[in-house]
Order: C-alpha cells, then sequence, then structure tokens
C-alpha cells in the first residue's frame, strides 16, 4: 500500500467542500431558543437554515378559550423585553371594538408607560451588541437603569419583568407619588448614562469595525421583507405607527423619527440609541400634561367592562353585579373583525381580532414584528464570518418569545 493512497470517489461525483454547523437553539450566543443551521466554508457562512418552534406555546389557539381580559398575561410573554407595550396595544385592540374611549390622562400614563418600555428594551439590545462585540462595561452600566424602570412597574403594578400592567379602560390603580418621583428620578439621571455610554461606543475603532457593514440591508428589501419598527428606520424609511396611525393620543407629541442610511449593524444601533432620547423627551412632554388633568382620573367610565373597586363589591349590589358578569364572562362583547397596530419597541406589533359575540375571541392573531425579521437572517449573514453572524442576530433584537406565539 503507497503513502499516498487516495481514496476514489465515484465518477461524477464532487466532494462536500464545506462544513454544516448548528448555531442554537441552546447555544448563549443565540439570545434565545432558536436554531440556525450554517453551512461553512472555513469562517464564512455560505448559507443559514433558520427554524422555530423551540417554545412555540400556542397562545392564538389558547386567546381563543379565554375571555377578553384574561388574554393579558398572553401578550406578556411576546416580547417580554418590553411586556407594558404588548399589554397596552392588546387593551387598545379590545377597546377599539368596543368603542371604549379613554379620558386624556389615561392615555398620557400609558404613553409613559410604554416609552419606559422602549427605552429598557433599547438598552438591552445596544449594550448586548456591545457584549457581541467584546465591550461587557457597557451592559453592566446600563442594566441598573432597566433596574429603576422595574421599580417604576413594582410600584404601579407589582410587577416587573411579565407585568401584566393596566386594564381595558384605563389602569387597575392610579400612579402613587413614589411611582412618579420614581420616574422624576429617572429622568434626571439616565440622561448622563446614555450619553456615557454612547461616548463608549459611537466612536470605539473597534466597534465601528465589528458593526459597520455588517448585516446591511436595503430599504427595498427591508420593505418586501415587512420590515417595520427601528429595523427599518436603520435602512433609511421613517414609518413610525405613532406617527402614521396614532393612538393614545401620541398626536399631541413632539418628537422625531431617528433613521439611518445602510440598513446595517451599526446603524440599527444609532437609531435605537436616538430613539432613547426621543423616548425621554416624549416623557417629560407627558409629565407635564398630566400635572393640568384632574389626579383622580386613572380609567374610563365602563362599567360593564371595567371591574369595580374591591370596597364597592362588598358593600354595593351594582359593583357585585358588574364583578361577577365580567369574571364569569357574561358580559356582551360586540362582533366584528379588526387590525390594531402600536408601535412596539421592535416594529410593528399588531392585533388581529375576530368576535363572534361571544365570550372569547373567535380568532386573535399576534403580528410579531421579530418573526418577520428572521426570515431575512439568511440573506443578511450570507457571505459573512460567523462572529457577523452573532451580532447580527443581536442588532435586529430577535425574542425567542415573539418568534413563538
Amino acid at each position: 500500500m503507497s503513502e499516498q493512497q487516495h481514496i476514489k470517489l465515484p465518477e461524477g461525483s464532487i466532494e462536500k467542500q464545506t462544513n454544516t454547523l448548528n448555531l442554537g437553539p441552546t447555544h448563549p450566543a443565540t439570545h434565545g431558543v432558536f436554531q440556525n443551521v450554517l453551512e461553512m466554508d472555513g469562517e464564512r457562512i455560505v448559507s443559514a437554515t433558520p427554524t422555530v418552534g423551540y417554545i412555540h406555546r400556542a397562545f392564538e389557539k389558547i386567546a381563543e378559550r379565554r375571555p377578553y381580559y384574561q388574554i393579558t398575561p398572553l401578550t406578556d410573554r411576546l416580547n417580554y423585553c418590553s411586556a407594558p407595550i404588548n399589554n397596552i396595544g392588546w387593551h387598545l385592540t379590545v377597546e377599539k371594538l368596543l368603542g371604549i374611549q379613554t379620558p386624556k390622562r389615561v392615555d398620557y400614563l400609558r404613553v409613559i408607560i410604554m416609552e419606559l418600555a422602549r427605552i429598557t428594551d433599547h438598552l438591552i439590545c445596544n449594550s448586548v451588541i456591545g457584549v457581541d462585540s467584546g465591550a461587557f462595561t457597557g451592559f453592566l452600566y446600563v442594566m441598573q437603569y432597566r433596574e429603576l424602570v422595574y421599580e417604576i412597574y413594582e410600584e404601579i403594578c407589582g410587577s416587573r419583568l411579565t407585568t401584566n400592567i393596566g386594564r381595558v379602560g384605563g389602569f387597575e390603580r392610579n400612579f402613587t407619588p413614589v411611582a412618579f418621583q420614581k420616574i422624576e428620578k429617572f429622568l434626571a439621571e439616565y440622561p448622563a448614562v446614555l450619553k456615557e455610554f454612547e461616548s463608549l461606543f459611537t466612536r470605539n475603532r473597534i466597534f465601528i469595525e465589528r458593526t459597520q457593514g455588517v448585516g446591511a440591508i436595503t430599504a427595498e428589501r427591508a420593505m418586501n421583507y415587512g420590515f417595520t419598527g427601528p429595523n427599518l428606520r436603520a435602512a433609511g424609511v421613517d414609518y413610525d405607527v405613532r406617527v402614521a396611525n396614532p393612538y393614545c393620543s401620541y398626536q399631541d407629541f413632539e418628537f422625531s423619527i431617528p433613521v439611518g442610511t445602510t440598513g446595517d449593524t451599526y446603524d440599527r444601533f444609532l437609531v435605537r440609541n436616538a430613539e432613547m432620547w426621543q423616548s425621554l423627551s416624549i416623557i417629560r412632554q407627558a409629565m407635564e400634561k398630566i400635572k393640568t388633568l384632574p389626579e383622580h382620573v386613572y380609567h374610563a367610565d365602563v362599567p360593564a367592562y371595567y371591574l369595580p373597586d374591591k370596597d364597592d363589591v362588598y358593600t354595593k349590589m351594582e359593583a357585585l353585579i358588574y364583578h361577577f358578569k365580567i369574571v364569569m364572562g357574561e358580559t356582551d362583547i360586540l362582533p366584528g373583525e379588526l387590525y390594531h397596530p402600536v408601535e412596539g419597541a421592535n416594529g410593528e406589533l399588531g392585533f388581529y381580532l375576530i368576535s363572534d359575540g361571544g365570550r372569547s375571541p373567535y380568532r386573535l392573531h399576534f403580528r410579531r414584528p421579530c418573526f418577520v425579521y428572521y426570515q431575512a437572517y439568511p440573506e443578511l449573514v450570507k457571505g459573512a464570518m460567523l462572529s457577523d453572524a452573532i451580532i447580527c442576530l443581536s442588532s435586529l433584537n430577535l425574542i425567542a418569545g415573539e418568534l413563538d406565539a
């Protein structure tokens, strides 16, 4: 046998030149339970095949067996980094079906909570992009202010991550003086921290070289895929649901829509940073507007759909009847079909609802922006390095809970 004996391949066959690599579903760098089967030529990605469904929980089907007010906890578990936006988006959808008009103070309180949630979501996304580029300091630094926002949630509704905040018609209780003090504290302290966070990354040569040109997408391709939110705006399209289809009195606020030019990881990072500044401005405006409104108003006057105070339930027959009918699902729900979008931290979060007049939805579909983005991922990473695949995934801000409803 010669020293350099070769295996003779069948005539016409081609030896495989690439390696197959599983990225996920349990690798910590994927930031969620989802898998990509990568075909690698050395360190270069030839193709990617994404898979979903690892934490599919059948929320849409479960919702068809639940009364409307019991669906709110399901929405918590979509994008759990900004759960209050999911909660309030669902309440707005039901209010649209029922024709409920909420007072201005309720709208402004909701705006404060949604913009705080947007900040925490962007804060997590951008600091994790830093971690994936090798910079851990920024992540640790800003986490203390996510904690402060969670303390605000806790003061308002008693929960932190999966908030179940608010009710159809408004909030379950009024904001306490302590809640407003914590909000003021956040508004006073976070701008300096955000400015310092930006200075750590924006002109950092290592960070720029790791992010510029990575995962780029044109405005046309982004729109063809159905991109919305920061990922679309980073490509240069100034679409924002808060401006295009205002809800919660967003038309009363002055703010700009940050946009990028290249649609790459660096632009997505810059757009989210700029949006945090805009959210801070919106919260300040809402705090000023609330001062001119009656302090006792925190829900609409809709006793047929809004649970009465417990003290009233124990002492007033009418309140007891309303409480019983709401809890037991005996309240009539109007039949109808509608779609209601809100500007989630990740993009357009939509609720497509069909009611046949029963105690539960006939059909409910969640439009989850992450599910849309993930379809574009193979195109974004084709030809990129393996390390780029990780940081591109982070810049899209893919949340596994929103990917699998």
